[in-house]
């Protein structure tokens, strides 16, 4: 079984942790709506890199008859 020869220090426990932190997402604007986006994603309108790469389906609503 292994077992360490002496204690870590809080110091040397917060450098190794120094590259742990979450970062916010990096975000893009699509060319074609102007829709902001997540990076490589597809974006809410189906587009990708200014080309219609999925088909949305347009919410009906009822309440507007």
């Amino acid at each position: 079984m292994a077992v360490q020869k002496s204690r870590r220090t809080p110091s040397t426990r917060g450098m190794r942790r120094g590259h742990d932190d979450v970062k916010k997402a990096t975000l893009s604007i699509e060319p074609t709506t102007g829709e902001t986006h997540r990076r490589h994603h597809v974006s809410a309108e189906g587009y990708y890199r200014g080309r219609k790469v999925v088909d949305t389906v347009v919410e009906f609503d009822a309440d507007d008859e």
